[in-house]
């Protein structure tokens, strides 16, 4: 049984998820969390998330104690504006996460910055404050402002270290994420071509042995499918970080749906740390 905490991958779609109650992903997201919560039982959380980026060289790590909440998103009723998600930040964990950038060569800065929605959204539906709530400090770090696999799991393997202090990890983005394509699938839960072969090659990828896994992930990125499932890589290469972060620990996809042009698998890295049972 492994002595560090498990890494997480959370596809966490659009803000809508948190009201969408019926929606298979919803359900998922709060299996997750109570697995979080009553095996892993982590100290505090260290989070990357797809909407934000800090330098092409270097990273932001978020030293805030008290976190205000961001709404990065629009078009949607007021009321989505007037979310709350209670969370309280680290400035020990965040320097923790500082020296082991340091350490790793990797060029950082500390910055007090609130959550974004692929924090907090996704946060409500695995933890929610109610009924599972999560009550450990989250600090948020960035991702590069480049689209180079390699360098952000690079990034991950320099926070891997944090496993072993009952801190967990969790990379925050989607397995397939086209919202220029949403208006061809509106109303209809039939994958698209590119949604359906990319969300496998993924599950390859992520699943291969620890020794080939960089490889197939930044191969990735490659595909001729890749440009279809992500207009851009900012919600793919969170899980290039949380598989560099999981060390020589095998990746499982836990779910998926496919689901128009987008794809809500999720995945774990490693074993639980409690627990050998799992979802």
């Amino acid at each position: 049984m492994s002595t560090k905490t498990p890494v997480y991958f959370l596809s966490h779609g659009g803000p809508n998820i948190m009201y969408d109650h019926q929606h298979p992903a919803y359900h998922k997201l709060g299996e997750i969390g109570r697995e979080i919560t009553t095996k892993v039982k982590p100290r505090a959380v260290v989070v990357f998330s797809a909407h934000w980026q800090g330098k092409r060289d270097t990273i932001l790590v978020n030293t805030a104690e008290m976190t205000e909440l961001i709404y990065d998103f629009y078009g949607f009723p007021s009321h989505y504006y007037k979310e709350k998600y209670p969370n309280v930040g680290s400035k020990e964990v965040a320097e923790k996460v500082l020296g082991a950038l340091g350490e790793a060569g990797i060029k950082a800065e500390g910055v007090k910055r609130g959550l974004d929605h692929g924090v907090w959204a996704s946060f409500k539906c695995a933890f929610e404050p109610e009924s599972n709530p999560l009550n450990v400090p989250i600090v948020q770090v960035s991702l590069f402002d480049s689209e180079d696999p390699v360098q952000h799991y690079r990034l991950g393997q320099a926070v891997e270290k944090l496993r072993e202090e009952n801190i967990l990890i969790i990379v925050s983005g989607m397995a397939v994420h086209n919202l220029r394509d949403l208006q061809f699938s509106w109303g209809d839960p039939r994958p698209l071509p590119y949604t359906a072969s990319f969300d496998d090659a993924l599950k390859d990828a992520a699943t291969a042995k620890p020794a080939d896994r960089e490889q197939a992930l930044a191969d990735l990125l490659r595909r001729p499918d890749a440009r279809k499932a992500h207009p851009t890589f900012d919600h793919l290469l969170p899980i290039h970080i949380g598989a560099g972060a999981a060390g020589d620990e095998k990746g499982r996809r836990l779910w998926t749906l496919k689901e128009g042009s987008m794809s809500w698998a999720q995945y774990r890295f490693g074993d639980l740390a409690n627990s050998t049972s799992s979802l």
